[in-house]
């Protein structure tokens, strides 16, 4: 660990420490930091929000266990290979997001962070998830893409209130029937990637699935439309995209996309 390197344009130390006590809020994203901040690790209970996106620093350490009450952990874009164990002490953690870092490998007690809704570890080096964490069950965002997995875990099947899974940019060969047990799943984006086929029951029995990107896969759109459950998955697509027209959302000049290459 380590001190800041140098004092962002909010006054003296003293000052800014009171705010953030106050607040819960610690904001030193793009500070030049090569090391955790210890005087963030002092504030133990205070912390809610700790925002250090875009820095140098390449270890988080063990006492970060002592942030119990942080909902909101923003690490993304530093030097970060792994994670420490008790990562898993966190539990009021809501939201974590660590894209664009070095991780190959996250730490079992990751599944300890029973009130984690959002996990953004893009752009990383991650070759497996741990299978625990199907006890995520409150976890609604998942975001891996841009890794090197090869497979989802069984498990993920039991995070219950997912709806959005980011997997693009990966070397996932097969899915795991598992994922048909997700029916609050809205969005299933595994671009570029080598699945060759999806679980049989996912467009029938996923039945919140309004968008569903396999481009630059080896699967093929003739074998997508026989899938049992197609047509219901093309009426719920229709009707988001019907919506967000009504909404005057702005769309890609390619219209409607289908979702997978034909």
């Amino acid at each position: 660990m380590g001190c800041c390197a140098s004092n962002p344009a909010g006054g003296s130390k003293a000052s800014r420490t009171k705010r953030w006590r106050s607040t819960g809020i610690i904001g030193l994203r793009d500070s030049k930091l090569k090391t955790f901040p210890d005087v963030v690790i002092d504030m133990e209970r205070a912390v809610r929000t700790l925002d250090l996106t875009h820095n140098k620093i390449s270890d988080v350490p063990a006492e970060i266990s002592k942030l119990v009450n942080m909902q909101r952990l923003l690490i993304a874009d530093n030097l970060i290979e792994r994670l420490p164990g008790n990562l898993g002490k966190l539990q009021s953690l809501k939201v974590l997001m660590l894209d664009g870092n070095r991780i190959s490998c996250l730490p079992d007690e990751l599944g300890q962070l029973i009130r984690l809704e959002q996990l953004s570890i893009s752009r990383n080096m991650l070759i497996y998830l741990p299978d625990t964490i199907g006890s995520l069950r409150n976890l609604v965002l998942l975001n891996v893409s841009n890794n090197r997995l090869k497979s989802l875990p069984e498990s993920l099947g039991s995070c219950a209130s997912l709806e959005e899974v980011q997997a693009n940019d990966n070397v996932v060969e097969e899915l795991p029937a598992s994922l048909c047990n997700l029916i609050q799943l809205k969005s299933l984006c595994l671009d570029d990637n080598q699945v060759k086929q999806i679980p049989d029951g996912l467009l029938k029995d996923c039945k919140s699935l309004q968008n569903l990107s396999l481009h630059n896969n080896p699967i093929s759109m003739d074998e997508f439309q026989l899938m049992e459950g197609y047509e219901e998955f093309e009426e719920r697509r229709k009707k988001k995209f019907d919506k967000q027209i009504d909404s005057n959302v702005m769309m890609s000049s390619k219209g409607l996309d289908i979702g997978v290459d034909k």
